[in-house]
């Protein structure tokens, strides 16, 4: 596969005017205080829920852990729930094994993308980073292989006949991701997606109409962290 390279300093240009315009793009379409939002989790791993849809029993999978599980425990902790945590890279399944959390909180080492099969997570630019992309957002050639499954598999696998929370922070794979909500009729009652950049700002148009078409309501936009609920 033939791979364009994109210069670095053009990828932190457009991502740094996306940055301050972004938020501005999309207007949240349920009042912030009707619904009780609270933002759990640090300053850089963190999301806005609604404090009111989430229980002890709630069904959550955190699509993209990295580095920082401070949502994932956030939730554990405030709600009681359990957190599936899916991420196949090799660094970061390595650094959970070696933290000491919740018996609540399960890594799994595999992929959520919008179909089934081993797929190519492809590095970052900058070796310091954790994330790796299927979609290749950053124009690299190497890559790692890891096995991938759609959400409503996982779901199978795991045996649960419902998703309270999906959170996909997965590198430029959330659009087909979310497409494939839809074909499998997965709805879970709250959708927090990064639109990860750099990524075409018309693809972001299209999944976020695409998530309102599904009957769900953008509640709260932070940087390029949406979430929805239904």
């Amino acid at each position: 596969m033939q791979v364009t390279q994109v210069p670095t300093e053009l990828i932190r240009l457009r991502t740094g005017i996306l940055t301050r315009l972004f938020p501005h793009l999309w207007r949240p379409e349920i009042s912030t205080r009707d619904l009780h939002l609270i933002r759990l989790g640090t300053t850089y791993g963190g999301w806005w829920v609604p404090d009111r849809m989430l229980q002890p029993d709630s069904v959550c999978y955190s699509a993209g852990v990295g580095l920082d599980i401070s949502f994932d425990l956030a939730l554990i902790s405030h709600y009681g729930c359990s957190v599936w945590g899916l991420d196949p890279t090799p660094t970061s399944v390595q650094w959970t094994t070696e933290q000491n959390v919740d018996s609540r909180f399960v890594h799994l080492p595999i992929g959520i993308a919008g179909q089934v099969g081993d797929l190519r997570f492809y590095v970052p630019r900058d070796p310091s980073h954790v994330s790796h992309s299927i979609k290749n957002l950053q124009h690299t050639t190497d890559y790692f292989t890891a096995e991938c499954a759609t959400v409503r598999g996982l779901m199978d696998r795991l045996g649960h006949d419902r998703l309270d929370l999906l959170k996909l922070d997965v590198e430029g794979a959330e659009h087909e991701i979310i497409e494939s909500l839809g074909r499998d009729g997965i709805f879970p009652r709250i959708l927090c997606v990064e639109f990860d950049q750099p990524d075409p700002l018309r693809s972001t148009r299209a999944s976020v109409r695409k998530v309102k078409s599904y009957g769900y309501k953008l509640v709260k936009v932070d940087c390029f962290n949406m979430t929805f609920v239904r």
